[in-house]
């Protein structure tokens, strides 16, 4: 499946293992939606494996958008504070994340409206 809607924003860095405990993200705006939903979704990498790419997009849309992480990467034990508002109002996302194993996991009918994060386990 491809998907092309959701034009999200990592909203902080990168962020390694404890020092994401240590070191709240302060660049990153607490805004939310017109609707009052905060969108903002910590995904966290568990997997053992490096994350290359990860998309996110509306449910109702058969297309996924670009790469979120850009020409960044996920290590394992690393968090990422992406703002999955695309403006839509919606709150029911599909997640698809590529690994340097070749593993592709999709993950279906995410409310990002009520989870503030995403774990990727093996």
């Amino acid at each position: 499946m491809i998907k092309t809607t959701l034009k999200a924003v990592v909203a902080a860095a990168i962020l390694v293992g404890s020092a994401a405990a240590a070191a709240p993200p302060a660049a990153t705006p607490m805004v939310q939606s017109k609707d009052g939903y905060d969108r903002h979704v910590t995904i966290k990498n568990r997997t053992g494996w490096t994350m290359l790419r990860f998309y996110a997009s509306d449910s109702r849309s058969d297309d996924w958008e670009e790469d979120i992480l850009g020409s960044d990467v996920l290590e394992s034990g690393q968090d990422v504070r992406i703002n999955i508002d695309d403006g839509s109002g919606a709150c029911i996302y599909d997640f698809k994340a590529e690994f340097t194993n070749g593993q592709e996991l999709t993950r279906s009918r995410i409310n990002v409206c009520e989870v503030s994060e995403y774990t990727y386990t093996r």
